[in-house]
């Protein structure tokens, strides 16, 4: 084994030490205001945890901070006060680890459906240092997410080629390839009909269930929160914070149609409850 294999292993072994530990993702009591004193306090005294391989699911009103909270996880936003640490860490800088879909799919219009996929491989170590010897493998693994999404054989498709649906399912794909230790989900189906929406659930689940990355999902849709995660948490309006949560005990794997049981609809409906407080008791 060479020095950089030994620091590879080191690296594992610290990896597979902090998933032992009962938390990946916390924040402390963070605030996070844009500007100066003046500036608009999006969130404010936010405390959550999330346990590693968890999918955790972000509720709210519009505007409550569901976005920012993302921000501030992922490093692209420090917080004005408080702590996040990811991986057992202190977020100081955007986070390499991370995965992330958005509502809009963001795929580059030069690139085929398979170098989109694998445009994280390029930047993202250690896989840019390996991606020129070990291409036909990478291609490989692209193409095996693909098929998991229902891709097979879109490889050479440029994304206007694509439908909405396929452009996110290759979104998604994406998202993975480097196969991130947090999944980050923005509204990534907020834009597509309601049965488009219920085919990427149910692949969203497989991609989870298959590879169990801690997963955070933002999202408007309280059925879509209750299908896909293992905890909802409903956060107040602006500035946010998290007054609720509401664990999930579906069993797994769970279907559309299952959503619209009487179990799932108090559920659904006690979510829209505390989202209706949130607005009332601040």
């Amino acid at each position: 084994m060479n020095a950089g294999e030994l620091g590879e292993a080191a690296t594992y072994l610290e990896f597979e030490e902090i998933r032992m530990s009962s938390k990946f993702v916390e924040l402390d009591h963070v605030s996070l205001r844009y500007g100066d004193e003046d500036g608009t306090l999006a969130l404010r005294g936010t405390s959550l945890a999330v346990e590693p391989g968890e999918f955790v699911a972000i509720v709210g009103p519009s505007g409550c901070g569901k976005s920012s909270l993302m921000k501030v996880v992922t490093g692209l936003w420090p917080p004005s006060s408080g702590s996040v640490k990811v991986n057992g860490k202190t977020v100081t800088a955007p986070l390499s680890c991370v995965g992330m879909a958005f509502q809009n799919p963001t795929l580059l219009p030069w690139r085929s459906t398979l170098a989109n996929v694998m445009l994280p491989l390029e930047i993202v170590k250690p896989h840019s240092s390996r991606l020129f010897r070990n291409r036909a493998e990478y291609e490989t693994k692209a193409r095996e997410l693909l098929h998991l999404v229902g891709l097979e054989g879109f490889d050479h498709y440029l994304p206007w080629q694509l439908s909405g649906g396929m452009q996110q399912r290759a979104q998604l794909c994406r998202a993975l390839i480097h196969e991130p230790l947090l999944l980050m989900l923005d509204e990534p189906f907020g834009a597509l009909d309601m049965f488009t929406r219920e085919e990427l659930w149910v692949t969203l689940q497989d991609l989870w269930m298959a590879r169990r990355p801690t997963v955070i999902l933002v999202t408007h849709d309280l059925r879509e929160a209750a299908f896909l995660a293992d905890r909802v948490l409903v956060m107040s309006t602006r500035p946010g914070r998290v007054v609720a949560e509401r664990k999930i005990d579906h069993p797994r794997p769970r279907t559309p149609t299952s959503m619209f049981s009487a179990e799932s609809g108090a559920i659904i409906q006690e979510l829209r409850g505390r989202i209706g407080g949130s607005r009332t008791t601040l």
